[in-house]
């Protein structure tokens, strides 16, 4: 038995494999390759071997350098997004943001003044111990030598932050009815001379038209407040503003009503049997005459000197009130019933309402405009932190019971 050492025949089988093959393609022209005779070690056991083992070699070697160069990509991209990100971190961290609790910044009359300033003018403010009220101040205390010369008013900085006029200091009593005279009626008083000869014809007697007019509330309201001024905020023809009166006949109340005295649109349209409570209303060139079937209503219960009209809108006949600091202790609310226009009654009246003073209204089940003037009613109880007590058709607000 012979035996060969696989290494030593693993050697000499490459060399004579090169050599055959060598051979093999110089005499490739004498016939074909398919019948050419392998050479022996090509079929040994070993050699095949030997090339399973190179090969599995170059595949391992292979597969590790791909499995490496993704590896890197990964964390050349890891490295890239972490560096990204603490990049952004740091300079949201870094910017300052204004407080919560901070109030936005007014625009103030220097930065108004800088804005509007032309060509680069000197636009510093206005020196308070010049005689001149628009002259500005000198560069120094020694002053530069030269004289100063009246310039026109600065404008006065808007303040974009104020949503409403504040409310004068209030009137004593017996000056509000004068104050009134003057401002709305050129110094008289509207029933002087009533009625006019063009509008005498049209009017009737006494006509007294309400809806819960004559409610329980008003009597509950006046004995607890004892008001010295009321205010009504929708009048039509004045039939709650002169049971109010009747009631407050000891007080001596006055009771100012704000309406416009045009009805709303449609009213005299209405169906049966709403439609006869207007049936016999006048109408003058397209002029409904409810401001003067007021008056007229008012003059035949005796009551001019204390109820008076305040014939414009309600939203600036309560503004009107607010500039001139008439106060009410009693404000009755019962003009739109929609919700915005009752929100914006609600939100006017309030500021007339004197410390201590009530707040009430109708309609607080009238379904128009989806319960609107409940929604409002509750939306300014919640908002001013107030209670709403319903009485009848009637709404009334109050402070929050103590706990």
């Amino acid at each position: 038995m012979v035996y060969i050492n696989t290494s030593k025949e693993t050697q000499l089988s490459r060399v004579g494999l090169g050599r055959y093959h060598i051979r093999r393609s110089r005499f490739q022209k004498l016939g074909s390759l398919s019948s050419w005779p392998l050479h022996p070690l090509a079929t040994s056991g070993a050699y095949r071997q030997g090339v399973k083992m190179k090969k599995e070699q170059h595949r391992h070697h292979d597969l590790h350098s791909l499995l490496h160069h993704r590896r890197s990509i990964l964390f050349r991209a890891a490295g890239f997004v972490l560096v990204f990100t603490l990049g952004y971190a740091l300079g949201f961290l870094s910017v300052p943001r204004p407080s919560s609790s901070a109030a936005p910044r007014a625009l103030t009359s220097s930065s108004y003044l800088h804005l509007n300033s032309i060509d680069g003018a000197d636009s510093s403010p206005p020196n308070p111990n010049s005689r001149y009220p628009g002259a500005r101040s000198p560069p120094n205390e020694e002053g530069d030598g030269q004289q100063l010369q009246p310039t026109t008013k600065q404008p006065v900085a808007p303040d974009f932050f104020r949503f409403r006029k504040q409310c004068a200091p209030p009137l004593p009593k017996e000056e509000i009815l004068p104050t009134l005279f003057d401002r709305l009626f050129n110094g008289t008083s509207p029933f002087a001379g009533f009625p006019p000869p063009h509008a005498a014809p049209l009017l009737r007697p006494n006509r007294l038209r309400g809806w819960g007019s004559k409610a329980p509330v008003f009597q509950s309201l006046i004995e607890a407040v004892r008001p010295r001024v009321i205010v009504e905020v929708g009048t039509f023809l004045g039939a709650s503003a002169l049971h109010m009166a009747n009631l407050t006949s000891d007080l001596g109340t006055i009771i100012l009503c704000l309406d416009d005295f045009r009805g709303w649109p449609g009213f005299r349209r209405m169906p049966p049997p709403k439609k006869d409570l207007f049936k016999d209303i006048a109408d003058l060139n397209g002029d409904v005459v409810l401001m003067y079937q007021f008056m007229q209503n008012v003059v035949a219960s005796g009551e001019e000197d204390r109820v008076l009209p305040v014939p414009f809108s309600t939203a600036s006949g309560l503004a009107a009130l607010c500039e001139w600091g008439v106060y009410a202790d009693l404000v009755e609310v019962d003009a739109g019933h929609d919700f915005h226009s009752a929100w914006q009654d609600i939100n006017l009246a309030w500021e007339v309402v004197r410390p201590g003073g009530i707040m009430f209204g109708h309609d607080y089940h009238n379904s128009a405009d989806r319960h609107g003037v409940r929604r409002a009613v509750d939306l300014f109880a919640r908002t001013k932190g107030l209670r709403v007590q319903p009485n009848g058709q009637h709404w009334v607000l109050h402070p929050p019971k103590a706990l």
